[in-house]
C-alpha cells in the first residue's frame, strides 16, 4: 500500500556559505531525479543567504521535474533573508498580512 505522505529530508546544523557547496554536491542526483518532498529545517542552528539560493536551487530542480516541494520548520532568521530578498513567497513562507 502506498503512502499519501511526500518523501521527507531533514538538515541539520550548519547551512552557510562554507557549508553549503557541500551540501550541493552530496544532493547534486537530486538535480536528475527531483528533490523529496518535504525539506525539514526545524534542525538547521545557523543561516545564511547562501542557504536560501540553494533552497531556490532545490525549488527549481522540483519544478523543471513536476514536482512539489515544500520547505517546513524554517528558522527565523532564514525567514527574514527570505522576506528581505522577496523570496518568501516562493519558498512557501509569506506571512498572512
Amino acid at each position: 500500500m502506498g503512502s499519501d505522505q511526500p518523501e521527507a529530508f531533514r538538515l541539520e546544523g550548519r547551512l552557510t556559505v562554507d557549508e553549503v557547496p557541500a551540501v550541493y554536491r552530496e544532493h547534486r542526483d537530486w538535480k536528475e531525479k527531483g528533490p523529496p518532498g518535504v525539506v525539514d529545517l526545524s534542525g538547521l542552528q545557523a543561516t545564511d543567504s547562501s542557504a536560501v539560493a540553494l533552497l531556490l536551487e532545490w525549488l527549481n530542480w522540483a519544478r523543471a521535474r513536476g514536482k512539489d516541494i515544500r520547505f517546513d520548520n524554517p528558522p527565523e532568521a532564514l525567514r527574514t533573508i527570505a522576506g528581505l530578498s522577496q523570496v518568501d513567497k516562493l519558498l512557501g513562507w509569506k506571512k498572512d498580512q
